[in-house]
């Protein structure tokens, strides 16, 4: 067990918590598979020959074949819907719940009314038993916002269907068979939506296709869209209130040494829950239905438990999934022992010894040589708190911060602190700036960590700057300045998967670890995992393990996704993220 780690058994509100938690997921599991094979046999029941003789026109109480068709529609949307309800099934949404009952009662009516084939009814029937049972289990609550989403959206896309093929009747009047009436036109229009013929009788067949695929493909876009903003997780606009803030700065001043992350906690874009006693708390920001913790839970690690406990709870109430990146393995076994969570082995922080860091050497030979070329070429650098510079100054480099990244894109969410020389906000954060005849060419913000340590924050340069070194001369800078700041520990940039880098790189590393690492070094291609690892690596700093730590498997693509859209290296398309946000 890691030094600092608590020992003791879990607590027996831990265990409970834990074995609610396994049962419910397996709850989920059982009804989530049975919403998807009741709805994959209720499709395949009409389109399949031999089920589809089941469902004869006589048998919906002698009613026009026109009626039949409709019936089958609403057979065949109710059999996607459940499969749809699937996921917000999974995720124990109570609306999801809901529609699902619903749905099932429908299917049910509409098998033994349409004599249907009877392996779909008994499995349906079966998951209304098992929902109805099983009804304490989804409790997550819905987006405040969704249902009106959901009914603007289907709303639009079945009024956009109904004009476009409404449009296309009375502008082509000479392709339809008669003289059809307005009301007819609409008729037609209407039904299309949900893949039924109309009145309308065409001359050229082609133009009958057209419409029909138009309004059939704006009908099950309506529903598809609809049901994706009814049961989707919520997405709070992040926003960290004054007091959350003045909370973690408290936990911060008693127990900021213990994570070099904490202070990134103090993100403008993160909500916060704090255990029962205010002792601990969690930092967090939802993105794509995934809540994203970063770093350890701040605070009293005798109360870390009520943090994590009081976070899943949340993360329950609402469905969405949890994790944690880039946690120490003090954190990670906290998580796991508390949580029942699983972690993986992420990457590892570069943290340098201030006392022991020297220049000299023959391991520092290639940063001495770099940082001695940079200074011949003329630079200097000054080391600052930011309480020790004027507005004027912190104004400047605001801007040239701005101006270097060429607009609103930021990289970095587990590290990184989203603004730059805010002296208001982070009056004891160090700024590095590097200027080259009279102009600022490079600039490094530090956080604190602690009383006596930084943690790395922005590492950026002017893009026109062609002089290799820079950025190792103002690291080196900054360490030799930290014994004035009465500083003893620097953390730097976090190197992703460096251990498996290093291990394919050993003499007689296996061909598995050789693939691994050789993949790596093609994604640095875009992501900088080798380059990173190896900057950090010439500071010779001590390599502490960072690892993500997870619910379930079945989430780590989603997770995936999360993590690149807050770090910012992608995720959702920026399309879909300005809908949302409309929503």
């Amino acid at each position: 067990m890691a030094s600092g780690v608590p020992t003791d058994r879990p607590t027996a509100a831990a265990v409970e918590g834990r074995f609610a938690r396994w049962r419910g997921r397996r709850v989920a599991r059982v009804v989530v598979w049975a919403a998807r094979v009741a709805g994959l046999l209720t499709v395949l029941s009409l389109v399949t020959p031999l089920l589809r003789r089941r469902l004869q026109p006589a048998t919906w109480f002698g009613l026009p074949p026109e009626a039949t068709l409709v019936g089958t529609a609403v057979v065949a949307t109710l059999g996607v819907g459940l499969m749809m309800l699937a996921t917000g099934l999974r995720r124990r949404k109570r609306r999801a719940w809901q529609l699902a009952v619903v749905a099932c009662v429908l299917l049910i009516v509409s098998h033994v009314v349409g004599r249907h084939a009877v392996v779909p009814t008994v499995i349906t029937l079966l998951l209304l038993v098992g929902l109805l049972l099983t009804r304490r289990e989804f409790t997550a609550l819905p987006d405040p916002v969704g249902r009106l989403a959901a009914v603007r959206v289907v709303v639009q896309m079945l009024l956009g269907g109904f004009v476009v093929v409404a449009l296309l009747l009375f502008v082509r009047p000479s392709l339809l068979a008669g003289r059809p009436d307005v009301g007819d036109k609409l008729a037609q229009a209407g039904l299309s939506l949900v893949g039924v013929s109309g009145p309308v009788e065409f001359k050229a067949l082609w133009f009958d296709d057209l419409t029909a695929a138009i309004g059939l493909t704006f009908g099950i876009a309506a529903l598809v869209l609809g049901g994706y903003f009814l049961l989707r997780s919520a997405e709070p606009r992040p926003a960290l209130t004054g007091e959350d803030a003045e909370g973690i700065r408290a936990l911060l001043a008693r127990h900021g040494r213990a994570d070099s992350l904490g202070y990134f906690a103090l993100r403008r874009d993160k909500a916060v829950v704090f255990s029962p006693s205010g002792k601990a708390a969690v930092g967090y920001r939802v993105v794509a239905g995934v809540a994203l913790a970063s770093g350890d839970p701040l605070g009293d690690l005798e109360a870390w438990p009520g943090a994590i406990t009081e976070f899943l709870d949340v993360c329950r109430r609402y469905g969405w999934v949890p994790a944690v990146l880039g946690c120490s393995e003090s954190g990670a076994r906290v998580w796991a022992r508390e949580g029942g969570l699983d972690a993986l082995e992420l990457g590892d922080e570069a943290v340098v010894d201030v006392t022991t860091f020297s220049l000299q050497g023959r391991s520092m030979r290639t940063v001495r040589q770099a940082v001695s070329r940079v200074r011949r070429a003329g630079y200097e650098t000054t080391v600052r708190r930011l309480h020790d510079i004027d507005d004027d100054e912190l104004a400047a480099l605001r801007e040239l911060v701005a101006q270097w990244r060429g607009g609103p894109a930021e990289r970095g969410f587990s590290m990184a602190l989203s603004r730059v020389a805010d002296r208001e906000a982070d009056p004891e954060a160090v700024v590095v700036v590097a200027t080259a005849e009279g102009a600022t060419r490079g600039l490094l913000q530090f956080v604190p960590w602690g009383t006596e340590g930084l943690s790395l924050d922005l590492m950026i340069r002017d893009p026109a700057v062609p002089d290799n070194g820079l950025n190792e001369l103002l690291i080196a800078d900054l360490l030799a300045a930290c014994r004035g700041l009465g500083v003893d520990r620097v953390s730097l940039n976090f190197a992703v998967f460096r251990s498996a880098l290093e291990r394919g790189e050993k003499i007689g590393a296996g061909p598995v670890a050789r693939l691994w690492a050789r993949l790596l070094r093609i994604a640095s291609r875009w992501w900088q995992i080798d380059t990173l690892y190896r900057f950090n690596a010439r500071f010779g700093p001590e390599w502490l393990p960072r690892f993500l730590v997870f619910d379930a498997v079945r989430d780590l693509p989603r997770i995936a996704v999360a993590a690149f859209e807050a770090e910012g290296y992608g995720g959702r398309p920026p399309t879909l993220l300005r809908l949302l946000r409309r929503t």
